[in-house]
């Protein structure tokens, strides 16, 4: 039998939350259609105790007048919730929930209250984007700010949706979002994957002196200047010694005494 691979095993794992999400935003956009109860009344009305309600409701409420609002909103919420199980599962739901809840309570607070309920995913998925992109920066591991390009790639033109340039579009409640993913990037910058530590950090944290390296290099090279210097003295003797033993042949000339008489 196959085992599945690390890939397949975290994927399949991860996938099945993002579907569960979107599949309830449906069932509820399907189910404004068949109640008389006007929906849109559950998003946050900002500054107001009724408006109150959307902080839990706003993300699955979307305009049944307008079929691309959902279909828009479902596949980024599919694919950065996949993305978020994926890569941060220890701290997957605290993250998504956190997205949620602090974006409502945030637009419900900050918005202009212009007696327009705020409805839709969006803010949450400027969240989890910001959350994903400001994560892979802070930690500095390489596979992490791989993901942190890929949602730049995919979704850099989102941060144009912060910007009041679009009628009838809560840029308010995307602005909120990103803000709450920053945020909550920073707060759990020190759960969730980690860069795996080097050695010599481990040491640090436990105490341990690090190698004088540079002192290290010096003394070897001190050995071996030392060494080199001791082998030419040791040449030097020997080529005294040699000349010392050396058997010295001196010739005297002497003028033969007749060459002398002359």
């Amino acid at each position: 039998m196959k085992q599945k691979t690390y890939f397949e095993s975290h994927l399949r794992n991860a996938i099945p939350p993002a579907l569960i999400v979107v599949i309830v935003m449906w069932l509820v956009y399907w189910a404004d259609f068949l109640f008389i109860f006007d929906f849109h009344k559950l998003g946050v009305l900002p500054k107001t105790i009724e408006g109150l309600k959307g902080i839990i409701f706003m993300p699955l409420i979307h305009a049944h007048s307008d079929f691309k609002h959902i279909i828009n909103n479902s596949v980024p919420t599919f694919l950065l919730l996949t993305l978020l199980f994926y890569s941060y599962k220890d701290i997957a739901l605290k993250v998504f929930f956190g997205s949620w809840l602090f974006t409502g309570v945030l637009v419900w607070i900050f918005a202009t209250n212009k007696g327009s309920f705020h409805i839709g995913m969006s803010g949450v998925i400027y969240a989890l984007a910001a959350f994903l992109f400001t994560s892979g920066v802070l930690r500095k591991y390489l596979p992490l700010q791989a993901l942190s390009l890929f949602i730049v790639f995919l979704y850099g033109s989102l941060i144009w949706g912060i910007f009041p340039t679009t009628p009838r579009v809560s840029w308010e409640g995307h602005l909120m979002g990103m803000i709450v993913g920053v945020l909550i990037a920073i707060y759990y910058r020190s759960e969730g994957p980690q860069r795996p530590k080097y050695q010599y950090e481990i040491e640090k944290e436990l105490g341990i002196e690090p190698p004088d390296l540079e002192g290290m290099y010096l003394e070897q090279v001190r050995q071996e200047e030392e060494a080199i210097r001791q082998q030419q003295e040791a040449l030097r003797q020997l080529e005294e010694e040699k000349l010392n033993n050396e058997i010295k042949i001196i010739y005297h000339f002497k003028q033969d005494s007749k060459e002398s008489e002359k």
